[in-house]
């Protein structure tokens, strides 16, 4: 989704799921503005959002790029987690962006389906 993010994740006994996120985020965000600022188009716009965001928050000193917190969802049977994999390959049909959950190139339906993605996916 363009303006936000599903996963399923979890963590490894003695690893705490707040840390993982935590530094996802801070990976991640680092990356996308390093290649926004590389890209050969006008992109700027978006470093400006980033860097007035960051001003309202004294936790960031020049962008930020990820809302605080996340909300996580304990999967607690097969059918809940199979309810919520189907949300989130779904999403993106009910968003208007693709017609079938395979086509959204950021997702998981496309493994799911017998394709390759754009990332390593551990089925559940």
């Amino acid at each position: 989704m363009p303006s936000h993010l599903h996963m399923i994740v979890s963590a490894k006994e003695n690893y705490k799921l707040s840390d993982i996120i935590r530094d996802f985020k801070k990976f991640t965000s680092k990356k996308i503005i390093k290649t926004i600022g590389e890209i050969n188009e006008s992109r700027e716009w978006l470093l400006d959002k980033f860097s007035f965001a960051a001003r309202i928050n004294i936790k960031n000193k020049e962008y930020k790029f990820w809302q605080d917190g996340f909300h996580p969802i304990a999967l607690y049977s097969n059918e809940f987690k199979d309810q919520k994999l189907d949300y989130i390959h779904n999403n993106p049909i009910e968003s208007g962006i693709v017609l079938e959950a395979e086509h959204y190139n950021y997702s998981s339906a496309v493994n799911y389906a017998g394709g390759l993605g754009l990332l390593e996916v551990v089925y559940l």
